[in-house]
């Protein structure tokens, strides 16, 4: 049967990104299955063919695995290049997908993923923190490791954790050091990431909860995405 990815919107949902661009990236074949959150909550919808009631969740015939670290690591059992063959390289992407999967408070809840919109954002000390923090660890692994990706000369799991990141640096402008920026213009510049944001730009899907959110943090200075009525982006 193959794999089948539960992902939700594309504009929205940075956890579904993940392992999407991980996939996209190794060439593993997948059918893409989008269900877009519900107005109401998207539990009920969600608990169809995910555990949690959430996204992404991947199924591989009868096996079902939740959770963008838990699908990263099964299929790291599975094809050798999801993480870097150097056991230093390794360990030190394994470190830093744990501190994006569990970290970054502040960047989460102020600068919530919104690939279509542009927007400014009030800085905060919290939020100074974790983009210091964001630079200081991609130069750290781009110099350890040579580069261009953040473990060495492949695209591995850690740049999947960080790929939305990349997407909150262009919505928001954020600010990083010479080399992170660089890097997440790298990113931005994928095909499968470029692919992932047409996506996210065509789809008419909104949610408005997720939208108050970023407007309560945030002055959103242009909409690019479709529009529901006219088909038109709004700007």
């Amino acid at each position: 049967m193959g794999y089948r990815l539960y992902i939700a919107n594309k504009n929205y949902s940075s956890w579904s990104l993940r392992p999407w661009i991980l996939m996209r990236e190794l060439a593993i074949p997948f059918e893409e299955r989008v269900v877009p959150f519900e107005p109401n909550g998207s539990w009920a919808a969600f608990r169809m063919f995910s555990p949690t009631g959430r996204v992404p969740c991947l199924h591989d015939g009868e096996s079902v695995v939740w959770d963008s670290l838990g699908i990263v690591e099964y299929l790291a059992e599975r094809h050798p290049d999801v993480w870097p063959a150097d056991p230093r390289a390794r360990a030190w992407a394994r470190c830093a997908a744990a501190e994006m999967h569990s970290g970054f408070a502040a960047l989460r809840s102020r600068c919530s993923m919104s690939c279509g919109i542009r927007a400014r954002v009030a800085m905060t000390p919290e939020l100074e923190r974790d983009l210091d923090r964001i630079s200081e660890l991609w130069q750290e692994g781009l110099a350890r490791f040579g580069g261009p990706f953040l473990a060495g000369p492949s695209f591995t799991a850690v740049d999947a954790f960080f790929a939305p990141v990349a997407f909150r640096v262009q919505t928001y402008g954020l600010a990083l050091e010479p080399a992170a920026a660089d890097y997440a213009k790298r990113i931005l510049e994928r095909p499968a990431m470029k692919q992932w944001y047409a996506d996210a730009l065509a789809e008419t899907w909104r949610e408005e909860a997720h939208d108050a959110e970023v407007c309560a943090s945030a002055e959103v200075t242009a909409d690019l995405r479709r529009t529901r009525a006219t088909g038109v982006p709004a700007r």
